[in-house]
C-alpha cells in the first residue's frame, strides 16, 4: 500500500496527536499507522475509517479498532487534500464523550489561529 500514489496528505498538528500516539502499544500504532495510509491512497475512503462528525463545525473522526478496543483521533480538512489530526481517545462508550469534541475544536481553532 506504501507505493501507491498519495490523494491526501495526513499531517500532525503540534505534539497533541503524537502524545497520543506514543501513549499507545505497538499493536494499535501499527493499525493507525495502516489506517491513516488508507486515508492518503484511498479515492473513496469507507466511513469505516473516516467519518464526518455532525454538528461539530468541520470535525471528522478517523476511526480505528483493533479486537474490542476503538479509538478515535479528530482531524479536520484545510486547504486542499492535507488533513490535520488531531487529539485522539479510546472510546470506551457508545456516544463520543462531547469534551473530546470540544477539545478537538480548541485545537482547530489554535490551528487557524497559528497559520
Amino acid at each position: 500500500m506504501s507505493d501507491e500514489i498519495k490523494i491526501r496528505q495526513v499531517v500532525f498538528y503540534k505534539n497533541y496527536f503524537s502524545d497520543f500516539f506514543n501513549s499507545l502499544g505497538d499493536k494499535i500504532q501499527r493499525k493507525i499507522i495502516w489506517t491513516l495510509l488508507l486515508i492518503e491512497q484511498q479515492k473513496i475512503v469507507p466511513e469505516v475509517y473516516l467519518k464526518h462528525l455532525e454538528g461539530a463545525d468541520g470535525l471528522y473522526e478517523i476511526r480505528v479498532q483493533t479486537g474490542s478496543d476503538i479509538y478515535r483521533i479528530f482531524c479536520f480538512f484545510d486547504t486542499g487534500k492535507l488533513i490535520v489530526a488531531v487529539n485522539g481517545f479510546q472510546k470506551k462508550t457508545q456516544k463520543t464523550p462531547p469534551k473530546e469534541i470540544k477539545r478537538a475544536l480548541k485545537i482547530k481553532a489554535e490551528y487557524y489561529e497559528n497559520k
